[in-house]
């Protein structure tokens, strides 16, 4: 069981005791935390609070709402909704700030407090760190009775969501409905279940769900990796559907199925939704050290360039406005559309690669070839301190010496035939290891060849210990 706080939220495993999981003191300590970083930097005194559909929510809803009424703080309750309806919400509704209770892709024992500023965008590293500052230091002060804050509902934020996206310009709302897609969502028993058929609905889409009950017990392992949707690629053959798609519990990640059910891939999902773009306007494209090289080769056939930044949204996000970026995002699927808002956005993703399939008159199966062909491998390995992840940077570092190396987010190395890319997570107690080659075969090679860097570091430092 874990406790992580971090200069992006604050994640954990409910239950257990104060400081090692995610208590009820933690929780408050945290909410009590933001509020009076908001107060400090002088942002309106009103957050917007939305989650997911996780069993935990509505107690960790509650805590939260309560713990900043008791901090002089007015709330906008969303309820069950998505992150990237939270993110849209915040400047829509003139909050302060954000609160969006998801523990994102990780198991249902989980949950998490992902925090926003006033532009509905995450902390940067500089507001996370004060807020840690005074979480730390304790130096809070809640408001008298007669100025405690206020809780209005407001549970409309996923229509006006859809409805931003239906207006953007190259949304081609016509060509869509034209299409009559049939499509086989995996709603993972979370608020997908909840804001995608809506889209989809607007679209003029069939829509079979799987997984549509909002219990928060995951039918499977919630994080949309192809070894996880074995049961989305059968019902997509099974019901003849045009395309599969399946979201995280929060609804900021988008993976596909082609129609023959094959595996389209969450790293050409970032890759086909710019492709869409860039055919209608030109301009940089942004992703993270750990995302494919495919998303590069396509904004080349545009003569465009592309960036990466270090793995987090709001590192890409601060990359994409230094840059003017027309679209970025993540390799896990991650789409960030800047003329909707800068956050990932499986609704705005969706809409821009049912479009491009009606307007180019395609399907997945035939648009997957067109890209170039890259293969990731991710794995990660259990950590156990720092002094482990240093020393593991030190024995790469020497291993790939001759070859060039970027380490402005972990480490990673540019190999001829390909690249691997190490760093700590945010949001659990590992390191992750991605590595890309041409096939899936060689990825794994290469991902299995430095872990066993990893490997001997970590029995070599124990045996010293």
């Amino acid at each position: 069981m874990a406790l992580i706080a971090s200069v992006s939220g604050i994640r954990g495993t409910i239950g257990g005791s104060p400081g090692d999981n995610l208590t009820p003191e933690d929780i408050v300590r945290f909410t009590a935390a933001y509020a009076t970083l908001l107060k400090r930097q002088g942002a309106p005194a009103k957050v917007v609070v939305g989650r997911d559909g996780r069993i935990s929510g509505p107690l960790v809803e509650g805590l939260v709402t309560h713990t900043l009424q008791a901090m002089g703080v007015d709330v906008v309750r969303l309820g069950l909704t998505t992150t990237p309806t939270v993110e849209m919400a915040v400047p829509a509704e003139q909050a302060g700030g954000g609160i969006i209770l998801t523990a994102s892709h990780n198991p249902k024992e989980w949950n998490a407090l992902k925090l926003l500023n006033s532009s509905g965008e995450f902390l940067s590293a500089e507001d996370g760190a004060a807020l840690l500052a005074i979480m730390r230091s304790g130096e809070v002060t809640y408001a008298p009775v007669d100025q405690a804050g206020r809780i209005f509902l407001a549970g409309d934020h996923i229509d006006r969501h859809i409805d931003a996206i239906l207006a953007l310009p190259y949304v081609d709302v016509p060509a869509i409905r034209e299409r009559s897609f049939h499509v086989v969502l995996d709603a993972i028993n979370s608020t997908g279940a909840i804001a995608v058929p809506r889209l989809l609905e607007a679209l003029g889409a069939t829509c079979t769900v799987l997984n549509q009950e909002v219990t928060g017990n995951f039918a499977h392992n919630p994080e949309p990796l192809p070894e996880h949707l074995v049961d989305l690629c059968h019902a997509v053959k099974e019901h003849n559907a045009d395309m599969g798609i399946a979201v995280d519990p929060d609804v900021d990640r988008l993976a596909l199925v082609s129609g023959d059910g094959s595996w389209f891939g969450e790293e050409y999902t970032l890759v086909a939704a710019a492709d869409h773009i860039l055919s209608k306007r030109p301009g940089t494209v942004v992703n993270n050290l750990s995302s494919s090289r495919a998303l590069r080769d396509v904004a080349a056939r545009y003569g465009q360039s592309c960036h990466s930044a270090a793995v987090g949204e709001v590192h890409v996000v601060k990359l994409m406005r230094e840059t003017g970026a027309v679209i970025g995002g993540e390799g896990n699927g991650g789409v960030i559309l800047p003329d909707l808002h800068y956050g990932r956005d499986a609704l705005a993703g969706i809409a821009l690669i049912l479009s491009l399939l009606a307007e180019r008159k395609t399907d997945l199966a035939k648009l997957r070839p067109t890209y170039p062909n890259y293969a990731i491998s991710k794995n990660k390995v259990s950590m156990h301190s720092d002094e482990d992840w240093q020393r593991i940077l030190e024995a790469v570092r020497t291993r790939y010496a001759s070859f060039p190396r970027n380490e402005s987010d972990g480490l990673k190395v540019d190999l001829p035939e390909g690249w691997f890319h190490l760093r700590k997570s945010n949001t659990e107690p590992i390191i992750r290891i991605y590595a890309e080659h041409q096939d899936m075969t060689a990825a794994d090679a290469l991902a299995t060849s430095v872990a066993s860097v990893l490997q001997e570091t970590l029995e070599h430092n124990r045996s010293n210990s």
